[in-house]
């Protein structure tokens, strides 16, 4: 079946279709990961977005039952160069192509997604419309009114709609190698030391996992969730989790996070960083065309180090709009934007990578570790 991906500057890309046919509308935006592809497809910030691989080939691993960020895939529609026609691995349970047909969402392969991503960095993130019903005209059409990501509110379809306390498998994964063909969970986890309250704005599964294997208890709320009714849980700490969408657009969080500051030990991440930015007094601005990817080069300012991180962005916090009382933590190499927030005298940091890199590098998982010496010096400094 041929398909068709439209921009909304007339631009077209033709294909052929799998996993499901119909036509979808969101913003058009680049991934240049070369692994990792199910990770991506489940990560609730992509709501609202048709995702496109630059890697040549996606699906040769399959799909597997351990490796979901959320509980379904999240993403409108999904532009791939080409489908591999073999699934080949001991842990694939099927295909990306009956994967998505089963969730309703619409892919295309045959692109050439490099052009793309060359043609999204000139001109801009914009909309687009995929589709195997339409026709190029109707197709830009389509792409022309769709809404804008820019004051767009996903956060309320992907945050949990119930508050529950996480106790799912959070032990590291171990997979056969040349002395053992043990496979799965391994090992003890550490003795819960500390209870924190996570933010669900779209929270990825591994940063539960990462919180629980450092010694966190945590339980999770839903976006709604009051200041007042998080103090009343008294948690030893607060978390902001990733989300999809315009930060901005999301002033009823920022209230309720602003009564939080100084209260409780923070820590935030992507969408939960440029919350933390609104709620301190700053503000956010739209990317060109984001930051996507498993290749991103920040600098910690603090220690001269360079990680190399995983990203998944398209807001940035605007340095000029912070307050003095809060310092810039880390620099995206690429293009100087804020990767990294502190408080100078309150128990408050953030970063807009994801240092639970699922997919990506895993250099900067020690700010899980960061944020354990956090709560832990404000419990004793409380208990003098």
């Amino acid at each position: 079946m041929k398909a068709l991906l439209a921009l909304e500057d007339g631009t077209i890309f033709d294909g052929t279709a799998f996993g499901a046919s119909g036509t979808i509308t969101g913003e058009s935006c680049f991934n240049t990961s070369m692994t990792g592809y199910q990770e991506i497809i489940t990560d609730p910030s992509y709501r609202g977005q048709i995702v496109a691989m630059t890697a040549p080939m996606i699906g040769n691993y399959g799909i597997n039952d351990e490796d979901d960020e959320s509980l379904n895939p999240q993403i409108r529609g999904f532009v791939i160069e080409e489908l591999s026609q073999v699934v080949s691995n001991w842990r694939a349970r099927e295909s990306i192509d009956s994967w998505l047909a089963r969730y309703g969402i619409p892919g295309i392969q045959g692109v050439d997604t490099r052009k793309l991503a060359k043609h999204l960095r000139t001109v801009g993130a914009m909309r687009a419309c995929l589709t195997t019903d339409l026709s190029a005209t109707e197709a830009v059409e389509a792409a022309r009114n769709a809404p804008f990501m820019k004051g767009s509110d996903f956060v309320q379809e992907v945050s949990t709609p119930f508050n529950y306390h996480w106790d799912d498998e959070s032990r590291p994964w171990l997979l056969p190698n040349k002395t053992t063909r043990i496979s799965g969970p391994y090992g003890e986890l550490p003795p819960i030391r500390f209870r924190v309250v996570a933010y669900d704005f779209g929270i990825k599964r591994n940063i539960l996992r990462q919180l629980r294997q450092k010694g966190f208890d945590v339980f999770v709320v839903n976006y709604k969730t009051k200041a007042e009714d998080i103090l009343g849980m008294h948690p030893d700490g607060l978390f902001l989790s990733n989300g999809p969408g315009d930060p901005a657009a999301l002033g009823y969080i920022h209230k309720e996070v602003s009564q939080l500051l100084g209260k409780l030990p923070i820590f935030g991440i992507c969408l939960g960083h440029q919350i933390l930015a609104h709620a301190l007094g700053g503000r956010t601005f739209k990317l060109k065309f984001g930051h996507r990817g498993g290749n991103h080069p920040v600098k910690d300012l603090r220690s001269g180090k360079v990680y190399i991180t995983s990203q998944n962005h398209g807001f940035a916090v605007d340095p000029d709009s912070l307050p003095s009382e809060v310092e810039i933590s880390h620099l995206n190499l690429n293009d100087q934007t804020v990767e990294g927030l502190r408080h100078l005298s309150l128990p408050v940091f953030s970063v807009q990578y994801h240092p639970e890199a699922a997919p990506g590098p895993h250099e900067a998982s020690s700010l899980f570790d960061e944020f354990f010496r956090l709560v832990e010096q404000v419990q004793c400094h409380s208990q003098r």
